[in-house]
């Protein structure tokens, strides 16, 4: 990627800061009970063969600058005495401010400085990874006697897609990141409410919605009502869409229930020109931004803004949080950060009346193939990984990979994983089988209420996220090729336009249309199509 890219990362790395910054699990008496799980799952977790000659031996992980304690850059400080003592060997983290992350990294491995021999870093870094030959395959390391073992098949399809390019494993399983609706359990559940929303809008309210059509039909009937009782109008929806920050995930994971159309036949889920598709025509590398679909998710956010604070245009993370935090506003949508943040009674008056659904789908979804729209039988339900899902790479220039990848192994076996998962401060959220809850999953209600959730709370939190990641047909594919922070720039610019009224949804996206050509013919309409082709499992077919 280019260095213009760089400033579409500020708002992506903010999610963890923020997060990082008031986090619930810092209080003291919780200090001993890590401690304690924490020597648990090391005694249980497989620690692999580690070899003799790593004794003594030491290496560089670039990760985020969010410090000892602070989420995604966190727990390489905390696991580092562990692993010591398992290996005799040992690791510098290399923190690296938000807004230099891109730039130093890349510049490190273009110039083969070699400053960095491994990187917990973004997903979106993947097209220029494989693109320039920068980071090596780990598929070797899946049979090595002297490697941890994890369990691959556990981690959600969506995820799990993001390890791996053009068959090959290249990641280490870590974080799993994607987009949800928050709302006020209390509310949608209050007779009140229930009854004055069927006077309106002739339907009974949706507790459990799973269409923006009854997001929208919610955010209005919510907003501008005190119904929080402290005298002043309240809102609908929170979103954070300020330029530079994570507006564009917020478009990203609406639009996918309009533009994502399934494939006929038996697999839903096929990769075909017109089937599965989100980004380019993976024939000509024309983007599909302003098709019709992706014009009419636009429209809906331009519509959800209606109905919450109008400062959100400008919010980052941190104000679109606070404000359905403090109980002002019915909804958020975004991360999985609030499913931990809402158990802080320090800055949280939802503790115990969280709740919360995947992302929701749309009725009707454009077919590319006939350039229809197609009324679907029920909601058009598409998966987002919208987020970096921070996991650990290893570098070509690194002196002992072998040594490295028992460190990632070890990390990603499922008892320290999970306990990554378990503690929220971590910033690591749930994405595998053993996160959720038994019967579906392996984990028991005991691994989160012990570390301070809510059972209710938790058990709608995981809930939402087991649905998405394991029951929805459909996922968006992931941006990954060579410059995606410039594709990503101008569609986060000209978004802003549409919802600041500067320019109408379909003027905004032709917009984005045009630049991206120009990006491609740039970085090579060839090359940029074969590297896409790749990253969405497309053969031509």
């Amino acid at each position: 990627m280019r260095k213009k890219g760089t400033k579409v990362l500020v708002g992506v790395l903010v999610l963890v800061v923020v997060s990082a910054l008031i986090s619930f699990a810092f209080a003291q008496d919780m200090d001993q009970l890590e401690i304690d799980t924490a020597n648990a799952v090391f005694e249980a977790a497989d620690k692999g063969q580690p070899d003799p000659s790593w004794q003594g031996k030491k290496f560089t992980i670039a990760v985020l600058a969010s410090g000892p304690h602070g989420a995604i850059s966190g727990p390489l400080f905390f696991w580092r005495p562990f692993w010591e003592k398992l290996t005799g060997a040992t690791y510098d983290v290399a923190e690296i401010p938000f807004g230099e992350l891109q730039a130093k990294i890349f510049t490190d491995l273009a110039t083969e400085t070699g400053n960095y021999d491994a990187i917990v870093g973004p997903s979106f870094f993947y097209g220029d990874y494989i693109a320039n030959d920068w980071i090596i395959p780990i598929d070797k390391y899946f049979d090595d006697a002297r490697m941890p073992k994890w369990n691959r098949d556990a981690i959600a399809a969506p995820i799990r897609e993001l390890y791996q390019w053009g068959g090959k494993w290249y990641g280490f399983n870590n974080d799993h990141d994607g987009m949800v609706i928050y709302f006020r359990k209390d509310l949608f559940n209050d007779p009140k409410w229930q009854e004055e929303f069927k006077n309106e809008f002739n339907y009974d309210l949706p507790v459990r919605p799973d269409s923006w059509q009854e997001i929208l039909d919610l955010a209005k009937f919510f907003n501008g009502k005190d119904w929080n009782g402290d005298g002043k109008e309240d809102f609908g929806i929170s979103m954070h869409l300020k330029v530079g920050e994570q507006g564009f995930f917020n478009y990203i994971a609406l639009a996918g229930g309009f533009v994502v159309m399934p494939a006929p036949g038996d697999n839903p889920a096929k990769v075909t020109r017109f089937h599965n598709q989100f980004w380019f025509d993976p024939e000509t590398m024309k983007p599909l931004t302003n098709t019709p679909g992706h014009v009419k998710a636009m429209e809906m956010l331009v519509e959800l803004c209606k109905y919450g604070p109008a400062a959100m245009v400008s919010w980052g993370l941190g104000e679109a949080w606070d404000i359905f935090l403090r109980g002002d506003c019915a909804m958020v949508f975004t991360f999985g950060d609030v499913g931990t943040l809402s158990q802080d009674t320090r800055v949280s008056v939802v503790q115990g009346k969280l709740g919360v659904v995947p992302i929701p789908g749309s009725s009707e979804v454009y077919d590319l193939e006939t350039n229809e729209w197609v009324k679907m039988d029920k909601s058009n339900l598409v998966a987002n990984e919208s987020g970096a899902s921070w996991h650990g790479v290893i570098t070509k220039y690194a002196e002992d990979p072998d040594m490295i990848a028992h460190f990632f192994s070890w990390q990603a076996t499922p008892e320290i994983n999970h306990w990554n998962v378990a503690w929220g401060w971590s910033g690591i959220d749930p994405g595998t089988i053993y996160d959720f809850l038994e019967p579906e999953g392996q984990a028991k209600i005991e691994d989160y209420t012990t570390t301070g959730y809510n059972e209710a709370d938790i058990r709608e939190f995981l809930d939402a996220y087991n649905t998405m990641w394991f029951k929805y047909p459909l996922s968006i594919p992931y941006l990954r090729i060579a410059g995606a922070a410039d594709y990503i720039e101008s569609l986060d610019i000209h978004m802003s336009e549409a919802l600041t009224g500067q320019a109408s949804p379909q003027e905004a996206l032709d917009r984005v249309a045009s630049d991206w050509e120009n990006i491609t013919e740039e970085l090579g309409r060839e090359e940029q199509k074969a590297l896409y082709w790749d990253a969405i499992g497309y053969t031509g077919e």
